[in-house]
């Protein structure tokens, strides 16, 4: 390389005479040119502007780069120039190695006209490597025999250059015995042979030194060497010798791996590769041959395996020594083995039986054990042990055998099974020792009853609970196994009320699960005590008893039972005297409540719900007391009604009401005389037959003024046949009252009004309904005054006008005289839903509905004409109604005597505080409005609806 850069340095106008170029075919892009190798940075290498035939004034401005192909971009572009210029010193043979021709392509991007040019640059290849060998030293062993024209191949030396440049020739060092034949291959590379011309002879010169030349044919030459050492081999003509013609030596069994034992040695009296000798190891055992081995070279006899006493004591061997020829000896081998404690006890168990009853008596065999230990003498004496703790010993029965036995009484359910640890430990200093574990399984015996997780147990049910709901889950556990642990579970008891248990509570024999079987209620019973029975499978079976407690829960589900005021049996209010000059204050009566409920469910609290005089009465709101609020005034009403509302406190409240009437007045005589009047009460039959007078009587005067108008139109038609022309008379507003009687409805009174409308130009007559479905919703007590429009058009013609009114007339007469008589006839029934009435003063029909029968009923009605054919439309109607709380609560329980009197309940007078004296049951009969009852009164009965005592008599 400093001989290329001289020349570089000092010719550089002779590099530029390699570098030349040509344009091909310059109109269709493609431009090469060709450079040596080893060019400086940024020497010439072509003018871009010119050969693509650009301006180089404009060549700046039409934005002229360089697109390589490859990662490494060789060659730039000066964009002012115009000059291509390598941008590294290019090597060809790192670039091409030995390719014949090394070509670089790129392309040359002329923006402004849009155009790719190739370019491709030539690499030509300078003489700037020598010929190497790949080894400086080439050694030959030759014996002194060797025949003459022997042929040595020799290393051929490498080039990187290409061409001329690459070898060309070798060339050897003078010498007598050697010459070189060089030749020319296939592929024209030349390789180089060394050739015997005379015998050698070692006595006369061992070691023959030549040099090894190879030659290029670049300017100048260059030429790489090598030394050949040519080694004359002697003849074989002497065996090796032992030093010994036997070796012996004493090695203990525990010496590592790879331990030198001994080492042997045989000598050969030939000099060279003749002297040299070599060791194999002959007549060995398999098993031998995986435990010594020896060096080839040296000799040296080692372990490459275990040596163990107890396989073999003495190993006898032959190690051969062998020279480089077919000459040979042999010496014998013995290696003595020392035995060290080194193996430990081995235990040998021969079970009886794995599995043992609990129940075994002490001195049970269970197992045998035989102890052996490979080692000698006291290193092979062996002892057995066990760990202490354990109802198991062992017992020798004679040598190295043992027995084990059961020690004493077993049991299962502490220690379900045993890992016996057997120890056997030798004598040797130190002692090694070995372990082996026996499984020893406990048999089940049925030994141990079930037991439940709680002595007893307190379960809470909430009554009105469903049939089949789960109470409780009860476990018992068996500590046996097997089937003498499977548990089955039973209900003992007798009866409940004088029913049996079984139709109460059930239990799932297999899982202990309780389930209701009935639903119950609070009021009937408050606890059921019974015993369940655990039993497992064993036989004999055993079993266990536990007691449990079934509280009952109450739930809110009685009203509150009015005690006072009592009802008499005519089912009149019951009657309260009051002076009219009581103060504020005064104590008109009390209200007393029960409810059959216990707890808050029971609470009771009283409150006015409706007075004759609002503000003149207060009612204590947990007393029930009605008290005056203020003074009586004249214009206070001489009787007043009270309307008291008892609510309990449960979830959702239950409701009862008492109606009271107060009597005012001065002196006792007057009231008592008020109190005869009131008492009287009114027959209502008479007053309906004086209304069903008056409707018969209204009716035969409606019907004489009917016959009477029906004779008067009848003289004017004839009078005033042609009064109607070919227009129209129209008439409006014409009420028209009317009964209807329809099917599915008691007596269904109903009001139309009717707006006619009649013209003489068509024939064609129909009614039309304003609505074409009419739906009203009614609540309970309220007055239905229906009233709806209904429209009745009529199309006639001026000769029959006064036909078609009369008629409509008597459709109408006929109309109201059937409804008035179903209407009568549905007020004097006593088995009706609605009580109907028509209130004076008020236009339409009125009716009362019970929302204890129907909650809505539906009906059609038909509207029809009186022409031939006659026309006619329907309409729906549907009357929904709602309920109000429109019954006091009744009381199941107790029941009043047939005179009125109240029951008596018998207690004790040894009973304690909290004894039940009874418990009150009400109903109501509303179902959406109504009011929960609550229980109110001197005894602890708020919640529960019990009479129970608070302190001892």
């Amino acid at each position: 390389m400093t001989d290329i850069k001289k020349l570089l340095d000092c010719n550089w106008r002779v590099l530029f005479c390699f570098v030349f170029f040509s344009v091909w075919d310059a109109n269709s892009g493609h431009i090469r040119y060709s450079i040596p190798e080893e060019m400086q940075k940024g020497s010439f290498v072509g003018n871009i502007v010119k050969d693509l035939g650009l301006d180089t004034k404009e060549f700046s401005d039409r934005r002229v780069r360089i697109v390589s192909r490859g990662r490494s971009q060789y060659f730039a572009l000066n964009v002012k120039s115009g000059y291509l210029y390598p941008t590294e010193r290019i090597d060809r043979e790192q670039i091409c190695g030995q390719m014949e021709k090394c070509l670089l392509n790129f392309e040359v991007l002329v923006k402004e006209k849009a155009k790719l040019f190739a370019v491709q640059v030539e690499i030509t290849d300078i003489n700037d490597n020598e010929p190497r060998f790949q080894e400086d030293e080439l050694e030959f062993r030759i014996s002194e025999l060797a025949a003459l024209r022997t042929r040595y191949p020799l290393e051929g030396a490498q080039d990187s250059d290409v061409g001329i440049n690459s070898v060309q020739g070798y060339n050897l060092s003078s010498n007598q015995h050697f010459s070189l034949d060089v030749q020319t291959g296939a592929d024209g590379d030349k390789y180089a042979e060394l050739v015997l011309e005379k015998s050698l002879d070692r006595e006369e010169q061992a070691v023959h030194d030549l040099i090894l030349t190879a030659t290029d044919g670049g300017d100048p030459v260059r030429s790489g060497t090598a030394q050949i050492r040519v080694i004359v081999l002697d003849a074989n003509d002497n065996a090796p010798v032992f030093s010994q013609p036997v070796y012996k030596v004493s090695v203990l069994e525990n010496v590592p791996v790879g331990s030198l034992l001994l080492t042997v040695n045989a000598t050969d009296p030939d000099e060279g590769i003749n002297s040299e000798v070599t060791y194999s190891l002959r007549k060995m055992k398999d098993k031998a041959s995986q435990i010594f081995q020896v060096d080839s070279k040296t000799g040296e006899i080692s372990t490459v395996g275990n040596l163990d006493y107890e396989e073999s004591a003495l190993y006898e061997m032959e190690v051969q020594a062998k020279d480089v020829g077919d000459l040979s000896a042999r010496s014998k081998i013995l290696i003595a083995v020392i035995d060290i404690n080194d193996n430990e006890p081995q235990i040998t168990v021969t079970s009886v039986t794995n599995s043992v009853s609990e129940d075994s008596p002490p001195g049970t065999v269970i197992a045998f054990i035989n102890l052996h230990d490979l080692d000698s003498g006291e290193n092979g004496d062996v002892i057995c042990s066990m760990p202490p703790n354990l109802p198991f010993r062992l017992q020798k029965s004679f040598d190295n055998y043992y027995s084990l036995v059961s020690d004493r009484a077993l049991d299962r359910e502490r220690v379900s099974d045993y890992n016996v640890m057997i120890t056997a430990t030798d004598r040797a200093i130190p002692p090694l020792s070995s372990t082996t574990t026996i499984l020893v399984q406990l048999l089940d015996i049925n030994d141990n009853a079930p037991i439940f997780n709680q002595t007893s147990y307190t379960l809470y049910i909430t009554e009105n609970n469903p049939r089949g709901a789960s109470v409780c889950s009860l476990k018992a556990n068996d500590p046996d196994s097997g089937e003498n642990s499977r548990v089955t579970y039973s209900i003992t008891g007798t009866q409940i009320q004088e029913a049996p248990l079984s139709s109460s509570i059930s239990i799932n024999s297999e899982t202990g699960a309780l389930y209701a079987l009935r639903s119950f209620d609070y009021e009937q019973f408050r606890e059921i005590r019974f015993q369940v029975q655990a039993q497992d499978g064993g036989s004999p079976p055993l079993s266990s008893n536990v007691s449990v407690t079934l509280f009952i829960l109450d739930q809110n589900d009685n009203s509150p039972h009015i005690l006072h005021p009592s009802f008499p049996t005519d089912g009149s209010t019951g009657v309260e005297l009051a002076p009219r000059s009581s103060e504020p204050g005064y104590l008109v009566t009390k209200v007393v409540a029960v409810d059959a409920d216990s707890g808050q469910n029971a609470w009771l609290s009283y409150q006015l719900l409706k007075a004759t005089e609002p503000g003149l009465f207060s009612v204590g709101l947990h007393s029930g007391e009605i008290r005056t609020a203020r003074y009586f005034v004249d214009k206070d009403a001489l009787k007043q009604s009270l309307v008291v509302l008892v609510k309990d406190n449960g979830q959702p409240p239950l409701s009862a009401t008492a109606t009271v009437t107060v009597v005012v007045a001065d002196s006792i005589p007057e009231i008592l005389s008020d109190l005869s009047s009131l008492s009287a009460p009114v027959d209502p039959q008479s007053s309906l037959t004086l209304y069903l007078v008056i409707a018969v009587a209204s009716v035969s005067c409606l019907f004489f003024a009917f016959i009477i108008v029906l004779l008067a139109l009848r003289l004017r038609r004839r009078r005033n046949s042609q009064l109607f022309d070919s227009s129209s008379v129209t008439f409006s507003g014409v009420p028209v009252s009317q009964l209807e009687g329809i099917d599915g409805v008691r007596a269904f009174l109903h009001s139309h009004s009717h707006e006619v409308s009649l013209t003489t130009d068509s024939r064609k007559s129909q009614f039309n309904f304003l609505k074409s479905n009419y739906a009203n919703t009614l609540t309970s007590q309220q007055t239905c005054e229906i009233k709806d429009p209904v429209l009745i058009s009529a199309d006639l013609k001026s000769g029959e006008c006064e036909q078609k009114f009369v008629h409509v007339s008597l459709l109408v007469f006929l109309f109201f005289f059937l409804t008035t008589l179903m209407c009568f006839r549905t007020l004097i029934s006593d088995s009706g839903s609605s009580n109907i009435t028509n209130l004076p003063g008020k236009r339409g029909v009125y009716f009362f509905v019970d929302t204890q029968l129907d909650l809505d009923f539906e009906m059609q009605v038909k509207a029809q004409d009186s022409g031939s054919p006659p026309l006619s439309s329907n309409v729906t109607v549907r009357v929904f109604i709602l309920d109000q709380n429109d019954n006091a609560s009744r009381i199941l329980y107790p029941s009043l005597g047939a005179d009125g009197s109240a029951l008596f309940e018998m207690v004790p007078r040894s009973a304690e505080a909290g004894y039940l004296v009874t418990k009150v049951v009400a109903v109501n009969a509303d179902f959406r409005w109504g009011f929960p009852t609550i229980f109110k009164g001197n005894c602890n009965c708020l919640l529960e609806g019990r009479i129970s005592l608070q302190r001892v008599l």
